[in-house]
């Protein structure tokens, strides 16, 4: 893997990922972990709808561009339907106009065009109206020899536009009830300093995202499915990023398909964070999907099968 020789973040290596971090970043208070607001809605197309209000109030009380940053898999699968809808219409437009969007996770290395790709998979879901009106988009770029100087040019692309407006996640079960967010791994060494990394992937996860995206009704070729069993690392955005953004919108709308999710989230809202700063790192680390119960203002959308 190659690197461009400046970097406006600084490298750290935490055993085998790479962290970009910002080494002036300030610790979050030692008290500012609260409970996490959660609601529990009826369906998913509820919980689409109730993802896409959110979207529009913080629009209307907010002037000028937004910045997004999409949830991949099938957490905001019904909110990308529902505005695909609206963006073949003129419904919209005003807001589409406004919109800087960006993706938060790629499998690295891999051609764009790749159907296996998170980019691919929006452009399915969210229809060739939204990208056409949207004021830009921005992927990772895995298809380069470069991948950290790419990866660098989307972080400062990113802060260029003024940070984080909303950050929409998911949850992702792991082992012993912990669980991930973006792709920041259990023991993957991220701190609050870190905005973004690049994690070497397992044959099993590739594995999981194969079936994931087959399931979900994604074209992919042989040679699409040959690729991807050959990337070797995950892009992320990191900590730093999530506790950066001003809103934090997320849902899980698919604990009947991934069941581990029940201990996940049971785990995730009942853990009490400590206000010990290595106390909490250790916690972090171990169980990264506590990262948003220090931000201040998370709106968690579920389903009763959660429970």
């Amino acid at each position: 893997m190659q690197t461009s020789e400046k970097r406006s973040f600084s490298r750290r290596m935490a055993g085998e990922n790479l962290w970009l971090e910002r080494a002036d970043l300030e610790p979050p208070a030692p008290n500012d972990a609260g409970q996490l607001d959660y609601k529990v809605l009826e369906s998913e197309e509820a919980v689409g709808d109730a993802m896409f209000a959110e979207l529009l109030n913080y629009a209307d009380a907010n002037d000028g561009d937004l910045t997004l940053v999409l949830l991949g898999g099938r957490g905001a699968q019904a909110m990308y339907r529902k505005i695909a809808k609206l963006a073949d219409t003129t419904e919209i437009d005003g807001l589409l106009r406004r919109l800087n969007v960006f993706t938060q996770d790629a499998l690295a290395p891999m051609r764009m065009k790749n159907g296996l790709s998170f980019v691919r998979d929006f452009e399915r879901l969210l229809g060739p109206n939204f990208f056409a009106k949207i004021k830009s988009f921005t992927p990772m770029l895995t298809e380069t020899e470069d991948i950290e100087g790419e990866l660098t040019k989307y972080l400062e692309r990113l802060e260029s536009l003024g940070g984080i407006d909303i950050f929409f996640l998911g949850l992702g079960p792991e082992s012993e009830a912990a669980s991930h967010i973006c792709y920041i791994k259990p023991g993957s060494g991220a701190t609050y300093r870190d905005v973004a990394g690049i994690i070497p992937i397992s044959s099993s996860i590739l594995e999981h995202h194969i079936g994931k995206f087959k399931a979900g009704g994604s074209a992919i070729s042989p040679e699409d499915e040959v690729e991807c069993r050959s990337a070797t690392h995950i892009l992320t955005l990191g900590p730093a990023a999530i506790l950066g953004a001003k809103k934090i919108v997320q849902s899980i709308v698919d604990a009947s398909t991934a069941p581990a999710k029940r201990l996940s989230f049971a785990r995730l809202t009942s853990t009490s964070v400590s206000a010990d700063p290595e106390v909490r790192a250790r916690q972090m680390d171990e169980n990264p999907g506590l990262w948003i119960r220090i931000h201040p203002n998370v709106t968690s959308f579920v389903l009763p099968d959660l429970f």
